[in-house]
């Protein structure tokens, strides 16, 4: 599996040598009974899921967040739990950093990926947009939009297809507004909270012609002259993007690019983390016409952030049986996405 380290499970070495090299640093703590040589320098996620596989004696399919991961989609959150489906429910307990979903898969929602048996890629944004947090499904759903084998069209199905309405409106939402071409999970942030208090469709990446060439901020409505740019603190600080990065020569070319795009007349609203939610809308209703602005509505179904109703969405579509769901635990609250209202 790519970026995952060469694993060492206790039940097939002498354990009395791995807790010698643990204790030396020669070795690192995967999860329970799975080792990784150290230091660490491996994503722990795709280590913790290939562990589980190795561990795991019964059949079993990753899915949720955990096919995400092996997937290769990006996350808001890293799942704290592996997540696989089994077609019966264990007799025993699990770990506790294994959550177990029972359900019959078919073969057509079954795919092997770095010779791991997983959820399809639309059958695991499906899953993620009927039990996640909707800003949470929604990056999932964007990364997936990017990918060839992702069918919008059979994802919008197989959530109409439920017989229990738990979470079908808001994975509905979800599926409707992933688009493609999103390249970070901050650039999703951008377009989720416009999106739930019911601005039009933003555009990703329009373009906009300057001197040195087309520039696309992260997203915009052109029709209303409003663009809107993240600004990541990773790419002002040296080595931040990649090894040899320099911080210097990327303000001044970012410089230069902003220059450009303002000559055109466009005014980019840029958008920090610091910002927060509340402030970068503030900000942007106020680039708004006043006739546009009054016609505005929270959606509901679409709250800032897990906080306490979204935690009791998320145990409910556990304990009323998601795919038969259980060993579920509720996702934290995060500050990045702001309270609920």
């Amino acid at each position: 599996m790519e970026g995952s380290p060469r694993l060492l499970i206790s039940r097939e070495h002498d354990r009395d040598e791995l807790r010698r090299d643990l204790a030396a640093g020669r070795l690192v703590r995967v999860r329970r009974g799975a080792y990784a040589p150290g230091p660490a320098s491996f994503d722990a996620q795709r280590a913790r899921v290939l562990a589980v596989h190795r561990q795991l004696v019964a059949p079993h399919v990753f899915g949720f967040a955990s096919a995400a991961v092996v997937h290769g989609l990006h996350s808001w959150n890293r799942p704290e739990q592996v997540h696989v489906v089994v077609g019966s429910r264990p007799s025993g307990r699990s770990a506790a950093d294994i959550a177990r979903h029972t359900a019959e898969l078919g073969p057509a929602a079954v795919t092997t990926v770095d010779g791991l048996p997983v959820t399809t890629l639309t059958r695991t944004v499906v899953d993620c947009a009927l039990t996640m947090h909707p800003m949470e499904a929604l990056v999932i759903a964007d990364g997936a939009m990017n990918r060839l084998e992702f069918d919008r069209d059979a994802a919008l199905a197989q959530v109409a297809a439920r017989r229990r309405p738990n979470g079908k409106a808001r994975a509905d939402w979800v599926l409707r507004n992933a688009a493609a071409g999103t390249r970070s999970v901050w650039e999703t942030w951008l377009r989720y909270l416009p999106l739930r208090e019911g601005f039009p469709t933003p555009v990703v990446e329009p373009p906009v012609v300057t001197r040195l060439g087309v520039m696309h901020p992260d997203i915009g409505w052109p029709d209303l002259g409003l663009y809107v740019e993240f600004d990541g603190r990773v790419k002002y600080r040296d080595d931040g993007l990649r090894p040899g990065h320099s911080a210097e020569r990327e303000l001044l070319a970012e410089k230069r690019r902003f220059d450009a795009i303002r000559e055109t007349g466009v005014n980019p609203l840029r958008v920090m983390a610091a910002d927060g939610p509340y402030r970068y809308m503030e900000r942007l209703r106020s680039r708004l016409p006043p006739h546009l602005r009054s016609t505005l509505r929270v959606n509901p179904g679409s709250p800032f952030r897990p906080s306490a109703s979204g935690r009791q969405f998320v145990v409910s579509a556990c304990a009323r049986g998601h795919a038969g769901t259980t060993n579920c635990r509720p996702d934290k609250d995060d500050p990045r996405l702001g309270k609920a209202l």
